[in-house]
């Protein structure tokens, strides 16, 4: 079924548009649109990684801000969504908790994602069970009144329960190249239940660069485009990139609203920054 494409200016001239945008932590301006490639050096990363182990920076902006997706996702304004959990309710005491899982979704290699892969990739949890094919009950051992925001955490993304440790997620990236400690090519999904939401970049670059300097380095010699850095006075007087709290990115990048936060502090940077 084809759609007509959206009218960008009628639809951030709407307050039902900015309403939504404001939802997903994205500014209303700069305006957000596809196309490009972002390069991020980052630190973290080593050679025995592979897509269940290593919990560096490099791997888990790669699993979360890239391949996977979470039942539930913490937006850039610190507000709770879902992801690919549309709902959930709990028992009075927070121990029982059901979740309604979005339909339609398919794993990077077309198979579709239902109960069962929940039910594997957090399993560790407690007793999970599919009350349906399309919704999951857990148990918790003790009453957990926060589950939701947990969920949202790089440790509980989604894996396909037929290829846990392949890189296939359900997320706007799928991996066209990946070297241990060293490189990850993803390039965006040509169709995705986030369109228009997120994803704004054609392809992202993460490259692992352990020194801090040489990071910074990178980034002023226009190698990169964003990078993690503690120590941002190595890179004052540049004043085409901006300096914030844990990183600094390259002006050519427009990002979210900030609301003082680091933008890795959730991970999920390659999804929300685009091209200005």
């Amino acid at each position: 079924m084809s759609r007509k494409p959206l009218d960008r200016r009628a639809l951030f001239a709407s307050g039902a548009a900015a309403a939504f945008l404001a939802a997903a932590g994205v500014s209303a301006g700069p305006l957000p649109h596809r196309g490009g490639k972002l390069r991020l050096a980052l630190s973290g990363a080593a050679r025995s990684d592979d897509w269940s182990h290593g919990d560096g920076l490099f791997m888990q902006v790669a699993r979360q801000g890239l391949i996977y997706e979470t039942l539930t996702e913490i937006a850039a304004d610190g507000t709770l969504h879902g992801e690919l959990a549309t709902g959930w309710t709990s028992s009075a005491d927070a121990r029982v908790w059901v979740f309604d899982l979005r339909s339609g979704v398919l794993f990077h290699d077309g198979k579709p994602f239902t109960a069962a892969d929940v039910i594997h990739s957090l399993a560790a949890l407690g007793d999970i069970q599919a009350v349906s094919r399309g919704r999951v009950q857990i148990t918790l051992a003790t009453p957990d009144p926060s589950l939701p925001f947990t969920l949202s955490q790089a440790s509980y993304v989604i894996r396909p329960v037929h290829a846990p440790d392949a890189g296939i997620g359900t997320g706007l990236y799928r991996v066209r190249h990946f070297s241990p400690g060293q490189q990850l090519l993803a390039e965006r999904l040509t169709q995705h239940w986030r369109d228009g939401q997120a994803g704004w970049f054609d392809k992202v670059e993460l490259v692992s660069i352990p020194s801090e300097a040489v990071r910074a380095q990178a980034l002023a010699e226009y190698l990169v485009d964003g990078a993690d850095i503690a120590d941002v006075s190595a890179l004052k007087g540049f004043e085409d990139v901006t300096q914030w709290s844990g990183h600094a990115v390259s002006r050519s990048v427009a990002m979210p609203v900030a609301l003082g936060r680091g933008m890795f502090d959730d991970l999920r940077a390659p999804q929300r920054w685009w091209g200005a």
